[in-house]
């Protein structure tokens, strides 16, 4: 896949212990090629999308089905869901509580 220019290449997301997760690349790459619809809006929606993921494969990694981490946000399942799939206006502080639900750190970075 191309990069568009100015783009920087994904980051691997690592836990505390430094375990490396699955690659936001691997995880688009395997959607692209199994979705044509999610491949040709991919460019357009990627922005809002790879926060979704990240969050999701953060998840996943913890172990957590959206259940379990709803009820330890006290929210309900789908508001995880929503969360994961349309994380296009998401709060700083909803980012931050979701982090330490999963027992990692949020960081910010601007490049």
């Amino acid at each position: 896949m191309a990069r568009p220019q100015g783009r920087k290449s994904e980051r691997r997301i690592t836990s505390r212990g430094g375990n490396k997760m699955k690659t936001l690349k691997s995880y688009v790459a395997k959607r692209k090629s199994s979705d044509p619809a999610f491949a040709k809006g991919y460019e357009s929606g990627y922005e809002d999308f790879k926060i979704g993921v990240m969050l999701k494969v953060a998840r996943e990694e913890a172990g957590l089905t959206q259940e379990q981490l709803a009820k330890k946000l006290n929210t309900k399942k789908t508001a995880i869901s929503r969360i994961e799939n349309h994380a296009e206006d998401i709060k700083l502080s909803t980012l931050e509580k979701f982090a330490q639900a999963l027992g990692k750190n949020l960081r910010i970075e601007v490049a």
